[in-house]
């Protein structure tokens, strides 16, 4: 699916890929060893690209590096600002995180908050020896609302508050691209800046039920705290936000 002309694209399919060979080996270079290693990707976007982080450090074999999804939505501290019933998507982290370097990985790096909850969401999982974080996109800490920086960045790009920076990745039906595009009057200041994408991609790429692997129990308590799921069942189901 291509875009519509006059974006301003800051990273193209080709920039993209060499970027994450890049960012790969600065992880190799960093850690001794994968063994005790780590990606998770923030869903959507963070997800896909944690993928191709880890095929860029394995060279295809998946046992020599352990990875992950999150979804952060509950831990989001806009969450009553989003809708009656957001879509959660599916957190899948099947292994122990307790003393492990955890690599987060997202798209862009923007106020921080998105980061805060990822971190907040991996406690509940376990003690991890250390958290790093890995972005496409930083968007400088002009518009930076907590103390984030991130370990890995591919590119770094001040924008105006009018402006928003969207990747769009081909395992959403996209062409690979960073672009620069006009903030949308209905974007408020205050939600994620790409919330409007990750909300459509966990609509169409994300379980219908939300379904939590592995340790912890924080998501429950605050699930049980809105009164939004059963807690009958570790699957919670959730209405569709239109």
């Amino acid at each position: 699916m291509d875009l519509k002309e006059n974006k301003e694209v800051i990273l193209d399919e080709k920039e993209i890929q060499q970027a994450l060979k890049s960012m790969a080996r600065e992880i190799a270079s960093r850690h001794e060893s994968l063994e005790d290693i780590c990606l998770i990707g923030i869903r959507t976007g963070g997800a896909f690209l944690a993928e191709r982080l880890r095929r860029e450090l394995t060279k295809g074999d998946k046992e020599k590096l352990l990875t992950g999804v999150l979804d952060i939505n509950l831990y989001r501290d806009d969450w009553t600002r989003i809708g009656p019933n957001p879509k959660l998507g599916s957190t899948e982290i099947t292994f122990s995180i307790d003393d492990r370097v955890v690599i987060l990985v997202d798209d862009v790096l923007f106020t921080g908050r998105t980061t805060r909850a990822a971190m907040d969401a991996l406690i509940d999982f376990g003690r991890p020896r250390k958290i790093e974080l890995a972005v496409l996109v930083d968007r400088g800490e002009k518009e930076r609302e907590l103390p984030i920086k991130a370990n890995y960045v591919v590119k770094e790009w001040e924008t105006s508050g009018n402006d928003t920076i969207n990747v769009y990745l081909r395992e959403a039906g996209f062409r690979d691209q960073v672009v620069v595009e006009e903030k949308k009057k209905s974007q408020r200041r205050g939600v994620f800046h790409d919330f409007n994408n990750r909300y459509q991609d966990s609509r169409s790429l994300g379980d219908d039920r939300y379904h939590v692997q592995g340790g912890g129990g924080g998501r429950e308590v605050r699930a049980e705290r809105w009164g939004m799921f059963s807690l009958c069942s570790p699957h919670y189901s959730g209405d569709n936000h239109q």
